[in-house]
């Protein structure tokens, strides 16, 4: 079973603190995706955002309406391409990506809104539509943990005998307390079920999760990297908590209820939060993407580039790698 090569991630052979960046020649304190894919299908490997036009039950009133205090109509981003089908999603993001890294494998990655909320026939339809095209080798499909039927979970496990099959879980915290502040609808049990049925089914977990989060300290960041660091997952995306124009956060931020993180302080958190997780977990992203024109703070969202450099050169600095503060539970403890 071609799963069975994706998931063993404990056993791969690259040692603690030098994960090689096969495209940039060069080593990196934390084991990151892009390397990731080299690995597995030899050769540069594009994700291709997707939107399947589907919603959140924290929004169409199933949970609540308006979503979390930092999500506006869009999502995740990518509501321009709703008026395109998903075949015309790939090929689309097919000759962009070709163009520009000269990549010839891909990914569909199901980003926008919950893309497990829907009928088992029709999520069907949509899956297998990304997957008709030869040269996507997976699926990375964004959903809540409180969203994934056991049927689904099936289905996707068949699909994983043939793709490389990702669920990423939006998490964002390990407190309670924050997440019914942010408004998410679920807590962190029904996180820690998802992650349990999905593993049965050998399915590779990705969380996200996000920094500076109202009422949040840096210890309370930490206790969340350490949380994860007990669960069976396998990937993790850690965003920065920016503030987009007409979203509950924005309010609160113009009002003074909330500060944003400096990149000082959202550098620091990173590399420690990195530190505290097995080396194994591959970091699919370290800061997000704000549209610009919808970001209201910090600007310095926008300089991606400058940010991931900084990171890096912090744990170079101070000798920080992924994994080197790790702690395994006991036998018997994990969650």
């Amino acid at each position: 079973m071609i799963s069975k090569v994706f998931i063993d991630f404990e056993r791969t052979p690259i040692m603690p603190g030098t994960h090689h960046d096969l495209h940039a020649g060069k080593t990196r304190p934390y084991r990151d995706y892009s390397s990731y894919l080299r690995e597995l299908f030899g050769c540069r490997v594009q994700k291709i955002s997707l939107d399947a036009g589907l919603t959140c039950p924290n929004r169409d009133g199933s949970l609540g309406y308006g979503g979390c205090i930092y999500c506006n109509h869009r999502g995740s981003g990518t509501a321009a391409a709703r008026t395109k089908t998903i075949g015309e999603q790939i090929a689309q993001g097919k000759a962009f990506l070709a163009r520009r890294y000269k990549a010839s494998r891909f990914i569909g990655y199901f980003q926008s809104f919950t893309n497990t909320y829907a009928p088992l026939p029709h999520l069907k339809q949509l899956y297998g539509q990304a997957l008709a095209d030869p040269d996507v080798v997976g699926l990375n499909i964004g959903t809540r943990p409180d969203c994934v039927a056991d049927p689904v979970l099936d289905h996707l496990a068949r699909l994983s005998t043939r793709h490389l099959i990702w669920i990423e879980y939006g998490l964002q915290s390990s407190h309670d307390r924050t997440l019914q502040l942010i408004r998410r609808g679920h807590d962190v049990q029904a996180f820690i079920d998802a992650v349990r049925r999905t593993r049965m089914r050998e399915i590779p977990v990705c969380v996200h999760v996000i920094l500076g989060l109202p009422g949040e300290t840096r210890e309370d960041m930490l206790q969340t990297a350490r949380f994860l660091a007990s669960q069976d997952i396998q990937g993790v995306k850690i965003h920065l908590l920016y503030v987009i124009r007409g979203t509950v956060l924005s309010q609160w931020h113009a009002t003074g209820k909330y500060r944003c993180l400096s990149r000082d302080e959202y550098v620091q958190a990173v590399a420690e939060f990195l530190a505290l997780l097995p080396d194994h977990v591959v970091v699919h992203r370290l800061t997000g993407d704000p549209h610009p024109e919808e970001l209201a703070a910090p600007t310095w969202a926008l300089e991606k580039h400058r940010n991931l450099q900084e990171i890096v050169k912090y744990m170079e600095q101070r000798s920080l790698r992924q994994g080197g503060a790790f702690q395994p539970d006991p036998p018997g403890e994990r969650s």
